[in-house]
């Protein structure tokens, strides 16, 4: 009987022991050591699986449903979490076969795995499942960590590679995608110390330098999908004792040059433009030694600011794409460098009301 029972829990311990291990190897070494989401610039490979039909027939700003987020954390098999998802924006839902999603996370189920301390991340999808889109995405991604260099004050943001698995009429349809995770405002918010302002500040109240940085970083990109007046793709923050503006969705502007895009029509720009890829300066008039002061900094940043581009070189699909795009900063650069282009698109065209 003794030996029995010996036998017993010699196959207990061999059988458990590495469905145990293995759910152990997702966690953190240290316990109290958070993993960190977007500490990495390598691409995440992450799984989703749903029907694009129910996503956006059935989901709104309040309005989720049920789901999974798969993804791979140095390892080459999938971990899992449970989410809620819904669609994001109106526009992409009307002309886009994918849309642009909005997950929700439980705390207790994200701790100890790489999606801790994220209760809701955006995920920027493809407009199509081809590869021009994905060179979309790429540089909308590129816009996004141009203004990391910009300003302190930025959504973190971290590509993925999505198998995308649709469930359509049925079937399974697999579909290979680039996406964009970009973090929550409230981890903006605890991240840099502020908090979201969400009525109407008038631009002159808002903090004069990150105000420019803002508007030349949309200038560089060619967008103008954007106001800091009616907070359109710009989140407001409080921040010692100053509001600042913090921009996000450039799809829209030049730089990406999407099959869809379109000039906006938010505001009555002062210079008018038929198409994305022309710029117009949507910036406030501000003293000109702060003027001058940013447009110094973007100069000073221009190593930078290319070394980002080039960084992604490898992630396009189409060389052309990332050499149109690469260029369309170079234009900008011409731009701000020289005086009397400086002061014909950008000093002489900031809005005085």
């Amino acid at each position: 009987m003794k030996n029995q029972v010996i036998y017993i829990l010699l196959f207990i311990q061999a059988f458990f022991t590495p469905t145990i291990l293995a759910q152990e190897s997702y966690l953190s070494a240290d316990t109290n050591q958070k993993l960190k989401l977007f500490d990495s610039s390598e691409p995440l490979p992450i799984q989703l699986k749903f029907s694009l039909k129910t996503v956006k027939r059935n989901t709104n700003d309040t309005t989720y449903i049920s789901s999974y987020f798969y993804y791979k954390d140095k390892t080459d098999a999938y971990d899992s979490i449970k989410i809620n998802l819904r669609a994001r924006g109106n526009f992409r839902r009307d002309v886009c076969y994918n849309v642009p999603l909005k997950l929700k996370l439980k705390k207790s189920l994200t701790k100890g795995t790489l999606l801790e301390g994220n209760k809701k991340l955006k995920l920027v999808m493809p407009c199509m499942s081809n590869n021009n889109s994905n060179d979309f995405i790429i540089k909308e991604f590129m816009a996004y960590k141009i203004y990391e260099i910009v300003s302190p004050n930025h959504f973190k943001t971290r590509l993925v590679n999505i198998q995308f698995i649709e469930e359509k009429n049925k079937k399974l349809k697999e579909h290979d995608l680039i996406g964009i995770l970009v973090e929550d405002i409230e981890n903006v918010e605890k991240r840099l110390g502020g908090k979201e302002v969400t009525r109407r500040i008038h631009p002159f109240q808002q903090d004069a330098v990150s105000s420019i940085q803002l508007s030349i970083f949309q200038f560089l990109i060619g967008n103008t999908d954007f106001s800091v007046d009616h907070l359109h793709n710009d989140k407001l923050l409080f921040m010692d004792k100053k509001f600042i503006g913090i921009p996000y969705d450039f799809d829209m502007s030049g730089l990406v040059n999407a099959n869809y895009a379109k000039v906006s029509g938010i505001e009555n720009l002062p210079t008018k433009i038929t198409h994305v890829t022309q710029r117009a300066y949507k910036g406030y008039a501000r003293e000109e030694s702060v003027l001058q002061s940013v447009r110094q900094e973007f100069i000073a940043h221009k190593d930078s600011i290319f070394d980002a581009v080039e960084q992604l070189k490898d992630f396009f699909y189409d060389s052309d794409q990332f050499d149109k795009a690469k260029e369309y900063v170079a234009d900008f650069f011409e731009i701000i460098e020289d005086d009397k282009s400086f002061n014909k698109y950008i000093a002489t065209q900031s809005r005085k009301k």
